[in-house]
């Protein structure tokens, strides 16, 4: 929380923020940053501004701020506190008077304090989990990947005759991918893997000698 803004609240407000917070398993620190609040959930951070006092006659330097952190933080959200029909019609106004973009960044109208404050941990906590299962597909699409990868390796080394899924994999573990497996001398291949030096013999022919890999051979 924005040290500043904190000093700008009533204390009982303040003290509903923080409770608030605790029940919902966030930790708070008071520092001098640019919005009124930083969340970091899942590895992302959610800025807010949270304009508790919509002030008729005073909002230019507010869209300006706005307009000021919309360039600094990609997420960015803005809670504005509107209790009177006079108010929401005033920020209306002024919200297209001031030129904003629609959506960029997101308003967020509310008609008092602890309705705001809930929808700004709401939105937080959501853009968060939005993170985290994005984090777990692109988990899950790598494996699949890899796996996919895996087999195809399978498929192309077992085709080397006498050698099954066993020295498949250890050939993948000690020499690695089938370009380098290859290049691999007999040596290194009775080096790195409990091969024999007749498979090791065969992985070299294969790889390297037309005649062996061209002529027809029965499984």
């Amino acid at each position: 929380m924005n040290s500043s803004w904190r000093d700008e609240q009533h204390p009982s407000f303040i003290k509903f923020v923080s409770s608030f917070l605790g029940s919902n398993s966030f930790r708070l620190n008071f520092v001098p940053i640019a919005p009124d609040f930083i969340f970091n959930c899942g590895g992302l951070s959610v800025a807010f501004v949270f304009l508790t006092n919509w002030d008729c006659n005073n909002v230019s330097s507010f869209f300006n701020r706005v307009k000021k952190l919309k360039g600094q933080f990609a997420h960015l959200y803005v809670v504005v506190t509107l209790p009177t029909k006079e108010q929401n019609d005033s920020f209306i106004r002024s919200y297209f008077k001031n030129e904003m973009e629609l959506g960029r960044p997101q308003f967020v109208p509310v008609q008092d304090l602890e309705m705001g404050f809930e929808k700004i941990v709401k939105i937080a906590h959501s853009r968060g989990m939005c993170k985290r299962q994005d984090a777990v597909s692109k988990l899950k699409a790598e494996r699949k990947r890899s796996v996919e990868t895996m087999d195809n390796f399978l498929k192309v080394v077992t085709s080397v005759p006498g050698i099954d899924n066993h020295d498949a994999h250890a050939l993948n573990q000690a020499i690695g991918s089938i370009k380098t497996i290859a290049k691999a001398s007999k040596e290194s291949i009775l080096e790195n893997t409990d091969l024999s030096a007749d498979k090791a013999d065969v992985i070299v022919r294969f790889f390297r000698d037309p005649k062996f890999y061209l002529s027809p051979k029965i499984n």
